[in-house]
């Protein structure tokens, strides 16, 4: 069924149910990032693919939002559809509440399926709509009842992780969410979201694809975890384990009527923009809620010893990996057919050489060319295409290993490529570098350092269309909160860095129709000294690839650049060669030189 036909049903259905205005997000019940394939009703409705997006239909118009990631494949998407593409954050592009507030009709009806909308965005809904005099009903799918042959939920089996790689039992988590509780006043934490219940459970799923996630929500009381889940997808170990931590197992869906019996005493601990707003409405008007960030998501974020050895492991893993990768395609381009998908396929082969290889830690983006300039790009069997020399190739991919999850971004010169190019790479580097080594105190957040990574950029004004880091999760999502790295302050930025987070270090340049490069590295956040003038901390580089020495331009580097990019490539070769052979160690050794 085309888009424009797809869009017309719905609206079909829209007016039999004296809808005005229809809002699809890209969100599962959870308020997740990535989602199931049965969750993907905005790309169903609108063509768009991206990971992120909202589209708000009406009877005569039809629109999405997107942020500066997914400009251009969206445009490329959404052509022909009818869909006008909303560019987030550009001047003159209003908000979705504020062309909600403008575009939708007094006494009108908002509808959404409050399943997949957070409770803070739909209560902005609804002052909105009250303000007009209308009503919103959010008690409906429409999507699902257009959608032919919709894929059902997962069935996919769960699987456990062990304390040599959690590093700590969920019943010393449980010990720190309660004291999370009885701090804020509550006696019950309700929790939606997915990454937040595995972490506690130790426990991973595959109900998303490329997140080890299971669909489940959680209520935490003093005494117990009330799980609900598809029980089908448990196996008796953890089972066990759970028995042995009072966690009690309910049907998946049972949640929403279980949430009608709160007692009027009880006091919830819950987070407003990770309920969705149906489940949240389901709470009895008398009990009191406490409204803060879930606790779980700073303890998840902050990793402990063990993991943090893991992840070293891990990233060494991924390291070797890339050393073959790199060196097959530096020898073979050019000489045998490589396309865009044969070349994600070759690198995840050599990952699965490494052991303990469970799958890709997220969708990779493998990009040569002009689909480089697609931040978000992802080849398809439609859009692949052959390799050859004379460009750029851009990888950003990652493994999930049992001992951590990586992500890592390399851009490589195939064959002679024009100085420009050069030059848009060793701007990348250069901003990778500096921020690679960057000494701050504590109380330092997101946007307080982001200027690092884009002075090289703004001095040239130039600029790319993302953050420049986000936190990275032990086996769960790959973009982790409550840290990240941008210069738009966010609600969640104003969280200090704190020692033991993971941080990706990925700067960018895009040229529309010509070539994208990125480079990145995870970057631990550390302790240094502490004196009369506070904590001081600093950034730790863990990833160890060698950044691309064909494309490197060293005229526009400054002496400290060089050091950088030496001392980096040392400690590359001091960290991998022992575990290349000789022939591998040779050539390593003279992609890690000093320049």
């Amino acid at each position: 069924m085309e888009i424009k036909e797809r869009i017309e049903k719905l609206r079909r259905l829209m007016a039999d149910r004296k809808i005005d205005m229809y809002v699809i997000p890209t969100a599962d019940f959870h308020q997740s990032e990535y989602v199931g394939e049965h969750f993907k009703a905005r790309k169903f409705i609108t063509g768009f693919s991206g990971s992120q997006g909202t589209a708000v239909i009406t009877k005569d118009d039809a629109r999405l939002w997107t942020d500066g990631r997914y400009f251009l494949q969206a445009s490329q998407q959404l052509e022909g559809t009818g869909v006008l593409l909303m560019k987030m954050g550009n001047p003159g592009v209003p908000t979705i509440c504020e062309y909600i507030k403008e575009a939708l009709p007094q006494n009108a009806v908002l509808g959404f399926d409050g399943r997949v909308v957070s409770m803070s965005e739909g209560v902005g809904y609804y002052d909105i709509v009250d303000v007009k005099g209308g009503k919103i009903v959010y008690d409906c799918d429409l999507i699902d009842e257009i959608w032919t042959n919709r894929p059902p939920l997962s069935k996919e089996p769960a699987f456990y992780l062990d304390i040599k790689y959690t590093g700590e039992t969920t019943e010393s988590k449980l010990k720190r969410v309660r004291e999370a509780m009885k701090k804020a006043g509550a006696n019950k934490h309700i929790l939606t979201t997915l990454d937040d219940i595995c972490w506690i459970l130790n426990v991973r799923g595959n109900d998303i694809e490329f997140f080890p996630l299971l669909l489940s929500y959680a209520v935490i009381t003093m005494d117990k975890m009330e799980l609900y889940i598809d029980e089908t997808k448990l196996d008796d170990k953890i089972k066990t384990a759970f028995a042995k931590d009072n966690v009690i197992i309910h049907p998946y869906n049972d949640i929403y009527e279980d949430i009608k019996k709160l007692n009027h005493d009880d006091v919830v601990l819950l987070d407003s923009g990770r309920i969705n707003y149906a489940l949240y409405n389901n709470i009895p008007p008398k009990v009191k809620k406490v409204d803060e960030r879930n606790p779980e998501i700073l303890f998840k974020a902050v990793k402990n010893d063990v993991e943090i050895e893991n992840i070293r492991k891990a990233q060494l893993k991924d390291g070797v990996a890339h050393v073959r990768f790199m060196k097959w395609l530096k020898e073979n381009v050019g000489k045998i057919k490589i396309t865009e998908l044969s070349a994600s396929a070759k690198l995840d082969e050599f990952r699965e050489q490494m052991g303990n290889f469970i799958r890709p830690s997220f969708e990779p983006i493998v990009a040569f060319a002009q689909h480089g300039a697609i931040i978000h790009y992802s080849a398809t069997e439609e859009t692949d295409v052959e390799i050859k020399p004379g460009c750029f190739l851009l990888t950003d991919t990652g493994a999930g290993f049992y001992e951590g999850s990586t992500d890592i971004t390399r851009t490589y010169a195939l064959g002679d490529v024009p100085a420009i190019m050069k030059e848009h790479f060793t701007l990348v580097l250069i901003s990778n570098l500096r921020l690679g080594v960057a000494r701050f105190k504590y109380g330092v957040n997101s946007t307080n350092v982001d200027i690092i990574t884009r002075t090289p950029f703004w001095e040239r004004d130039l600029d790319y269309n993302h953050g420049t880091g986000h936190g990275v999760g032990y086996l769960l999502n790959i973009h982790e909160g409550p840290s990240g790295i941008r210069w738009r302050n966010m609600p969640m930025d104003n969280q200090p860095f704190e020692a033991g987070m993971v941080i990706t270090d990925e700067p960018g340049l895009y040229i529309d129709g010509s070539h994208g490069i990125r480079l990145e590295n995870e970057l631990l956040v550390v302790n240094g000294t502490k004196n009369e003038y506070g904590q001081f901390m600093h950034f730790e580089p863990i990833t160890f690839i060698p950044m691309d020495l064909d494309a490197v331009d060293k005229s526009i580097m400054t002496a400290e650049d060089v050091k950088l990019l030496n001392d980096y490539h040392k400690a590359v070769y001091e960290k991998l060669s022992p575990m290349l052979n000789d022939e591998e160690k040779e050539w390593l050794k003279k992609y890690t030189r000093e320049i």
